[in-house]
C-alpha cells in the first residue's frame, strides 16, 4: 500500500509536455530536455516535420535529425505506446493520434489548420489525465496565447535561453578611483598588473576597462590579457580610413585586430557602427587571411521565401545584402578613385578576396584561413551559431554582429537567439572577446530617433 501511494504521488508530480513543431525545429533534441516528465507529440507535428526535412538550411537539418532520433528511440515499440526516453531519470514519450477534443479549437477559432489540431491533441490529453498537469510547449507566441484562451497551460521552450537579458555581459567596465601611478605606468610601459590597478573583483579574459583616477585627472583604455595577468593599454587607431569615435568603438576595433582572440561578438542598436568597425578592422588585416567573408542570414519579408521575389537569384538576394555593400562603399568613400586603397578594395571584390554573400551560401564550407563576419546574428538560433563556429579551421577568425533586441524571425526572442547565447556562454574564454556598443554615431538625427521615438 505504501508503494502504491508513493507511485501515485510520483505520477501526480510528473507533468506531461506536448511539443509543438516550432520547438522541435529549434532543437531536434527537445524531447530529451524535460527531466523526469513525459513528452507527447501530436501526429500533426510529425506531418509538419516531414514537410521540413528536405533542404540545406539548419531548420531542415533539425527536422531530419529529429526524425532519425525518433526512429531510433521507438525501436520495436509502437509510437502509440509510452516509450522510455534515454536515461534512468527520464520520462516517457508517445505520439498523440487523437485530435478530437470536446472543445474543438478549429470551431472556436473558425478555421481548420495544423495549429488547431495540435491544440486539440493537447486538450484530449488533458481530458484523459485530469490529475496531471498538461502543458503545451511552443516557440510560437500566438499559439501559446490561443492555448491559454482554451484554459490550457502553455510555455516557451526554455532550453538554451538566456535568463537575465537585462544583465547580459557588456564586455566593458568603468573603474573609478583607479591608482594614478598604475595609470601612468600603463602609459609609460603599456601595461600594469591587474591587482595594482583594480582592487576588487576577479578579472575576465579580454574584458575592457575604462580607468579613471580620483577626480578623473587621468584615464586610460585597457584590456585584460589573461596570459600575463595584466591590463594592457588600448590605443585608438584607424583601420582602412575608419577611426573610432568613442571608447566602445575603440574596444570593438581592438577586439577584431587582436590576434589572440579568435571569436568576437559586437552587440548594439542600429547606428552604433557594429558592421562598419568589424569590416574596416578585417580589411586592415587582410594580408593575414586568404579571404574575408561578410554574410548575413536572409529573413524574407512577411516570412515568405525569396522565391516570391522577381528576377534571378542574384536579383532576389541583392536587397538583403545591400546594407553590407553600403558599409563597403562607405569605407571605399574615404579614398579617391585614383587612390590605391580604393582600387585595392575593388580588386578584392572582383577576385572574391572579399566576398559578400547570404549566410546560407557559406554553410558547409571549410573556414580555414578566413576572417568571417556574420551580420544580424540575432536572427540565428544557438544551434546555427554553433554550426558556424565548429566549421572554423586554422587561422580563422569569426565576428558576430547584431542587436539582441531587434529580432526579425518569428520563433526567436532576445533570450533565445544565437547572439545572446554566445555572449552568455563564452564570457571569460581566452579565445573570446565581446563589446556592447551603446552610443549611436550615425548622425544626430538618427540618435534623436533612437532616443525619443
Amino acid at each position: 500500500m505504501v508503494v502504491r501511494k508513493a507511485n501515485k504521488s510520483f505520477i501526480k508530480e510528473r507533468k506531461i509536455f506536448v511539443i509543438d513543431t516550432s520547438a522541435i525545429l529549434f532543437d531536434h533534441n527537445a524531447i530529451q530536455n524535460f527531466k523526469e516528465h513525459d513528452v507527447a507529440i501530436p501526429i500533426t507535428v510529425l506531418e509538419e516535420i516531414d514537410r521540413f526535412k528536405k533542404g540545406n538550411d539548419v531548420i531542415n537539418y533539425e527536422a531530419r535529425e529529429f526524425i532519425r532520433n525518433l526512429d531510433k528511440l521507438s525501436g520495436e515499440f509502437s509510437l502509440q505506446d509510452w516509450i522510455p526516453l534515454n536515461g534512468p531519470t527520464k520520462g516517457k514519450f508517445t505520439v498523440l493520434m487523437h485530435e478530437h477534443s470536446s472543445v474543438d479549437a478549429n470551431k472556436v477559432f473558425g478555421e481548420k489548420k495544423a495549429d488547431h489540431n495540435i491544440l486539440n491533441a493537447a486538450l484530449v490529453l488533458k481530458e484523459q489525465n485530469p490529475h496531471r498537469q498538461v502543458t503545451l510547449i511552443s516557440k510560437d507566441i500566438n499559439l501559446r496565447l490561443k492555448a491559454k484562451s482554451l484554459n490550457l497551460n502553455a510555455e516557451d521552450y526554455q532550453t538554451g535561453k538566456v535568463k537575465d537579458i537585462e544583465g547580459l555581459y557588456t564586455g566593458k567596465s568603468v573603474v573609478k578611483n583607479a591608482n594614478k601611478k598604475a595609470i601612468d605606468q600603463i602609459y609609460s610601459e603599456g601595461h600594469a598588473f591587474f591587482k595594482d590597478v583594480v582592487s576588487r573583483g576577479k578579472p575576465i579574459a579580454n574584458h575592457y576597462y575604462i580607468l579613471r583616477s580620483k577626480y578623473e585627472s587621468s584615464s586610460a583604455l585597457t584590456c585584460y590579457n589573461p596570459e600575463n595577468d595584466c591590463l594592457e593599454r588600448v590605443v585608438k587607431e584607424s583601420a582602412y580610413g575608419i577611426r573610432p569615435r568613442n571608447a566602445e568603438q575603440t574596444f570593438a576595433m581592438h577586439a577584431v585586430l587582436n590576434s589572440r582572440v579568435k571569436l568576437v561578438t559586437i552587440q548594439g542598436v542600429a547606428g552604433t557602427g557594429k558592421t562598419l568597425i568589424a569590416l574596416a578592422s578585417a580589411l586592415h588585416q587582410k594580408s593575414s587571411f586568404r579571404q574575408i567573408f561578410l554574410a548575413r542570414p536572409i529573413v524574407p519579408l512577411s516570412n515568405k521565401d525569396i522565391g516570391y521575389l522577381p528576377g534571378d537569384i542574384k536579383s532576389k538576394i541583392n536587397p538583403y545584402m545591400e546594407p553590407l555593400w553600403d558599409n563597403l562603399k562607405f569605407i571605399q568613400g574615404q579614398y579617391r578613385e585614383s587612390d590605391k586603397e580604393y582600387q585595392k578594395l575593388s580588386e578584392m571584390v572582383e577576385n572574391e578576396k572579399l566576398h559578400i554573400t547570404p549566410l546560407a551560401y557559406i554553410r558547409g564550407r571549410s573556414l580555414s584561413n578566413i576572417c568571417f563576419i556574420v551580420d544580424e546574428a540575432q536572427n540565428l538560433t544557438p544551434h546555427e551559431v554553433k554550426t558556424i563556429i565548429t566549421r572554423a579551421g586554422e587561422n580563422t577568425k569569426i565576428i558576430f554582429t547584431g542587436d539582441v533586441n531587434q529580432i526579425d524571425t518569428p520563433y526567436l526572442d532576445s533570450h533565445s537567439n544565437g547572439l545572446s547565447h554566445i555572449i552568455d556562454k563564452l564570457k571569460g574564454n581566452p579565445l573570446y572577446a565581446h563589446i556592447t556598443l551603446e552610443r549611436g554615431e550615425r548622425s544626430e538625427l538618427a540618435n534623436l530617433a533612437g532616443e525619443l521615438l
